[in-house]
């Protein structure tokens, strides 16, 4: 079954388990400065109403950097396609640092594009839980270094891969997706589709294709210095018999996001080399996940009971980190 209305999304995928916005903050922190600090890849995506493109950055740790609270500043040498930005168009980010399975989500528009540097306006900045590298084994590559452009390999090789979509306003978003090889993306006749897993269930990106089905997506295989970059209309199904070609340890996801690709091509990324993404380093020691959750929760403009209940209950000692220990544990798959 398609899924055409916001509410069937939600009613398939489950209930939040906190207000939505609760741990969006809308400036770039301390926290995030310092992740920023460390950052050395990222997805950003960059769009208008009815036009997403997606595109790889990096470089050496701390290639994007805050000028002040909500203002990001990035290098368009650091991108593997700078030609895709231009001023008002809203952007979508996901940044990583070497070894850490949480990544920062920043959101916005770009202000300004002139002297070899993009200024983006920050709007909403998150942190992303770790299950889509855990799925995916991210930070353990392969002994992979070329992809020899078989795109069929690739597809089967995938492990993790990045959803660019954007609203019928023109708000930009980027997704993280893992799972283990040959489970990440099946290829059909004339489609490719990939499972929805257990995670915050904001469902931003379910959103946005619902009002408008344009996507674009980039694929990994973790060790690889090459991408695969598909283009092309989503939609969001239900399925039995899609559903079960992604069942993992018995679990069958509830949701499959089906894409027919407009283009699907194996280009190398400049981005993986310059950030020597593998091998991975160990984490920062003074990047603290559950720290950084909790000091984004208190900070939430949210002001709903429930908002209040959930502040109160990640004050307590020791809380988020048993909440995110066992939610990472248990909610995989």
């Amino acid at each position: 079954m398609k899924l055409t209305h916001i509410d069937q999304v939600q009613k398939t995928v489950g209930k939040l388990p906190a207000p939505r916005d609760l741990k969006v903050i809308d400036h770039l922190d301390e926290h995030a400065v310092r992740w920023l600090s460390y950052a050395d890849f990222a997805f950003i995506s960059f769009g208008k109403p009815g036009e997403i493109k997606l595109t790889a950055a990096g470089g050496d740790r701390g290639f994007a950097s805050a000028s002040e609270p909500r203002r990001l500043l990035i290098p368009l040498a650091a991108l593997d396609d700078g030609s895709i930005v231009e001023q008002e168009q809203s952007f979508g980010a996901l940044f990583m640092v070497s070894g850490m399975e949480e990544t920062l989500r920043i959101n916005g528009k770009v202000s300004h594009v002139a002297d070899g540097r993009a200024t983006l306006d920050v709007e909403e900045c998150y942190l992303h839980c770790a299950k889509s590298f855990r799925r995916s084994g991210f930070w353990l590559p392969q002994s992979v270094d070329s992809s020899h452009g078989d795109i069929s390999a690739f597809v089967r090789q995938a492990r993790f891969l990045a959803l660019a979509s954007i609203n019928g306003s023109g708000h930009a978003d980027v997704s993280p997706k893992g799972d283990p090889e040959n489970f990440l993306i099946q290829e059909n006749d004339g489609f490719i589709c990939f499972a929805d897993r257990p995670g915050n269930r904001r469902i931003d990106s379910f959103r946005n294709i619902i009002e408008q089905p344009e996507v674009s997506i980039i694929a990994l295989v973790p060790g690889c210095k090459d991408i695969l970059e598909i283009k092309g209309q989503a939609e969001l199904c239900t399925d039995e018999y899609l559903l079960q070609q992604f069942a993992v340890e018995g679990k069958a996801p509830k949701l499959v996001t089906k894409v027919t690709p407009a283009s699907i091509e194996i280009r190398p990324s400049p981005a993986i080399v310059n950030s020597a993404l593998w091998p991975a380093h160990s984490g920062p020691e003074d990047l603290i996940p559950s720290e950084i959750f909790k000091a984004h929760i208190k900070k939430s403009k949210e002001s709903s009971l429930p908002a209040k209940v959930a502040r109160a209950a990640v004050s307590l000692p020791g809380a988020m980190e048993k909440g995110l220990a066992f939610d990472y544990k248990n909610n995989l798959y």
